[in-house]
């Protein structure tokens, strides 16, 4: 069932964002996706939700059964580890050999 719901939920994006923006650039597909998330998560009501945002929905879900939910940037509280940077060498992550 969860398949379901997440295919229902590509189809609208694709629908609504994907197929009617033509992007130029990678910094403009971020901020016209960051727009639509927002409108959806809390200006759009839901009707499986009971006619609420997502965002009210998660204020309502039991805290430990789904925590995951509040997170705004999605299900992790933290990234694991840090991004590399592109030409910085990291000491900790290379390999010795010896």
């Amino acid at each position: 069932m969860q398949n379901a719901f997440i295919e229902s939920f590509n189809g609208r994006l694709r629908d609504e964002l994907l197929n009617e923006t033509l992007f130029t650039s990678l910094a403009q597909a971020r901020i016209t996706l960051r727009c639509w998330q927002a409108d959806y998560n809390d200006a759009r009501p839901h009707s499986r939700l009971g006619w609420k945002t997502p965002s009210e929905f998660a204020f309502t879900c039991h805290p430990r059964r789904d925590l995951a939910l509040r997170y705004a940037e999605g299900s992790a509280p933290a990234p694991v580890a840090t991004t590399a940077q592109p030409g910085k060498p990291n000491s900790r992550s290379e390999l010795r050999i010896g």
